[in-house]
């Protein structure tokens, strides 16, 4: 009796012990790791939908840019919200699995209307649907891995394991923007259908090992739930529980407002960029599909090492309204010299995306430990679930917007001067979004000057 008891013990020290967490963090990042990797997978590449004649797939500039916005279109009406409360009331291990088996399902289809060899406009209108399943699936599954770390690592380097997430996930960003170039490398004539495919292929393939150690996962926490006596489930009281007067609340509060505003205008100068950076930095620079690539990774790369940094400058100094207004302001320095440098110096494009990445990395370590001083955890995670809907409703517009306007330029031909200039005038719409951006910041400063009592300045203990 004695050593079974002992073997038990052990078993349930095992189980809920630090090696578990630590295989439990690596089952939970890799399907994210895919996500991010098969959101960027034509980025770097961009450059291909310029002449739709170029591709077999036949899309151009405009069409492209309509597929990507399908990210947001389910999440904009009503998903993140709608699907959070789903989370809160399911838990992780059956809302996670629904929307990760979503999240693959999404991108094969997205893959399978590349190669399909349909007319163009019913391969985009199948991707387009793949797109928005993807997304949707991508959110939640996101939020359900946020959620699973903070239950896993309640008690020990929660911060170290939320850190070590992100990291991993935007690591995924960068290996597409390297990779794509080389799975579809630059030669003369039409690329086909299976060239243009392949970055799909490699983002499927990532996301289905992501589903079986999510699979794992599960098992994992079952175990872990019923050896410690905890639930995978968020326990509400009567006067917690969603209301959508809540909603109303929030709505009226100016400086969520602001931050909200803050989020869509920073993160679409940013993600929207992301989607067209090819087709930007090859013409203004002159450089090939592969340095530019690597030109863009750096975003994903330094926020690796500048995010955690930056979070615990603010933690432990404060002045968070400060470094958004400078990490808005870095931004739109690297706008600016995208859209005015020079044509054909690599240098100015290396240049940008160092500022860039900066300002990427100091904007979210401010903006979103600030959204708890502002408003009452009851409703937290609707304050949250509210901001990433007004991001993806932004998101949504001006990738679509940037499609239109290089698909309006590249109309006018396919010589070098045009793609220059095409590349410069969606610039300027990011330059607009910056200044929005820095204005915004600003008012958010003045805001926390007049109310000290909101601690939007204060360190973060």
């Amino acid at each position: 009796m004695g050593s079974d008891k002992t073997s038990s013990q052990n078993r349930r020290k095992f189980i809920t012990g630090p090696v578990a967490c630590w295989i439990a963090l690596l089952c939970l990042v890799v399907p994210m790791f895919g996500s991010y990797f098969f959101d960027d997978m034509f980025s770097s590449i961009s450059h291909l939908f310029e002449d739709p004649s170029s591709t077999a797939l036949g899309w151009d500039s405009v069409q492209y840019g309509f597929y990507a916005s399908g990210y947001s279109v389910l999440c904009v009406f009503g998903g993140l919200i709608v699907c959070g409360m789903l989370l809160d009331k399911w838990g992780v291990r059956i809302t996670g699995s629904i929307f990760v088996g979503m999240m693959l399902a999404g991108a094969a289809l997205v893959m399978w209307a590349v190669r399909s060899g349909f007319e163009p406009s019913k391969s985009l209108k199948i991707a387009y649907t793949g797109c928005m399943f993807f997304g949707l699936g991508s959110e939640i599954a996101g939020t359900s891995v946020t959620r699973s770390i903070a239950k896993w690592f309640k008690h020990r380097y929660m911060a170290l394991a939320m850190g070590l997430h992100l990291a991993i996930a935007r690591l995924g960003t960068a290996l597409a923007l390297v990779l794509a170039p080389k799975l579809v490398p630059a030669h003369e004539g039409v690329y086909s259908l299976s060239e243009t495919a392949r970055p799909s292929e490699v983002g499927v393939g990532l996301i289905a090992v992501g589903v079986i150690l999510w699979a794992i996962f599960v098992a994992m926490d079952a175990r872990f739930d019923a050896e410690s006596g905890t639930t995978d489930r968020v326990e509400t009281s009567q006067e917690d529980k969603f209301r959508f007067s809540d909603v109303l609340k929030i709505l009226t509060n100016r400086n969520f407002l602001l931050i909200g505003l803050l989020c869509v205008m920073f993160y679409s100068s940013i993600i929207a960029f992301k989607k067209f950076a090819g087709a930007i930095l090859i013409p203004r620079f002159n450089v090939p599909a592969d340095a530019a690539g690597w030109m863009v990774s750096m975003l994903p790369f330094s926020t690796v090492v500048l995010a955690p940094l930056f979070g615990l400058m603010v933690d432990r100094k404060g002045k968070g309204t400060r470094w958004m207004i400078a990490g808005a302001l870095l931004a739109l320095v690297a706008h600016c010299i995208m859209a005015f440098a020079p044509t054909g110096v690599p240098f100015f494009g290396y240049l940008s995306m160092a500022l860039l990445g900066f300002g990427y990395s100091l904007v979210p370590a401010a903006l979103w430990p600030s959204v708890p001083k502002i408003v009452p955890e009851k409703v937290l995670g609707t304050s949250y679930s509210l901001i990433y809907w007004i991001q993806n409703l932004g998101l949504l517009l001006f990738k679509m917007l940037a499609g239109v306007i290089l698909g309006k330029a590249m109309a006018e031909g396919v010589g070098m001067d045009v793609k220059t200039s095409a590349a410069r005038n969606v610039e300027l719409m990011f330059v607009v979004l910056c200044v929005v951006a820095v204005v915004i910041s600003f008012m958010l400063a003045r805001s926390s000057d007049r109310n000290p009592s909101l601690g939007l300045d204060e360190p973060n203990k």
